[in-house]
């Protein structure tokens, strides 16, 4: 026995409650990616100038360090509401009967993603925002998103073994685009790391920069988004032609419409000196490019309920 099986013993939370969970963690994974854009776009990257305390001799930020210690404490405390959604997700699976096991080892990895990442932005501050830890800081927090996503997906469907809708070249296409959405993410923030917001304000000469030319890192991201567009195209016209189902089919259309959308903003973005909201809306929709494109290959399985002993229905103990 340990205490989450004795709260599993008086507490059953319903699958509608686990799938609200898991979305209220997605959701908070997402806002932390957005939060963490305003930090850099507010130039407030070391408004506290250490970790994990704000200063040396503070926990909080002082008055001296006025709006850019409050914008970047005010961070380091949404990854407590984060984690307290993670931690609802966490029980409500684990309360839940029938318990599916899968569902909770989603969720304790998303625990350990947001405990890394902490340390990583803190390492990225101590590093005086070496662009190279913050470029993973965002990668590791898209790393959350994915398995955010995973889990409230999973929180709709059985523990049985996957089943192909579709054929298996369709289904390693989708795959394909899903990597493609990856890098393309991940030269994002190269782009970032050698352009208009350091993360401090700009007569700070002291952040370090990637030593790449801006307009041939940007050009490169300009790259994968076109050969992105051209897999999204492609694979909407694969996944109508096969007849695949529905929802894989409307998830193609709004990975589209949402890549077409980043495509317009990122290029007026270029062309306007990377304005700092421009910027923090091109962050949002990133992670929603992400997700779209997550949602695709998930779209064409299926899973059914798993009769094992880890997801059969217990009885609750009598009193």
């Amino acid at each position: 026995m340990n205490p989450f099986s004795l709260l599993a013993e008086r507490w059953q939370p319903s699958a509608e409650m686990v799938r609200r969970a898991t979305f209220a963690a997605l959701v908070m994974s997402v806002v932390i990616v957005v939060t963490g854009g305003a930090v850099r776009l507010t130039a407030s990257g070391l408004g506290c100038t250490t970790w994990p305390r704000c200063t040396d001799d503070s926990l909080v930020p002082t008055a001296e360090m006025g709006f850019h210690g409050v914008v970047e404490f005010t961070n380091r405390m949404l990854t407590y509401v984060l984690s307290a959604a993670v931690g609802w997700a966490i029980l409500a699976a684990r309360c839940h009967r029938p318990w599916r096991r899968s569902m909770t080892k989603l969720g304790w990895a998303q625990f350990w993603l947001v405990m890394s990442n902490a340390v990583l932005g803190g390492i990225t501050v101590l590093t005086g925002l070496n662009p190279y830890t913050v470029a993973l800081h965002m990668i590791a927090a898209m790393g959350l998103v994915w398995v955010a996503l995973l889990m409230w997906e999973r929180s709709k469907e059985g523990d049985g073994p996957a089943k192909l809708a579709v054929a298996r070249p369709i289904h390693q296409l989708s795959y394909v685009l899903v990597t493609v959405i990856g890098l393309l993410v991940a030269a994002g923030t190269l782009v970032t790391g050698a352009g208009h917001h350091p993360g401090t304000p700009k007569d700070n000469k002291i952040v370090p920069r990637i030593p790449i030319d801006y307009d041939r890192l940007a050009q490169f991201h300009a790259d994968l988004a076109f050969i992105a567009v051209g897999l999204a195209i492609a694979a909407l016209f694969v996944l109508a032609a096969v007849k695949a189902p529905q929802p894989a089919k409307a998830r193609a259309k709004e990975l589209l419409a949402v890549l077409l959308l980043q495509g317009v903003l990122g290029f007026i973005q270029y062309f306007t000196d990377a304005p700092e909201l421009m910027v923090g809306l091109h962050m949002l929709l990133a992670s929603l490019t992400w997700i779209a494109a997550l949602r695709i290959p998930l779209a064409l399985r299926t899973r059914a309920i798993a009769d094992t002993p880890a997801t059969r229905t217990l009885e609750p103990a009598t009193a």
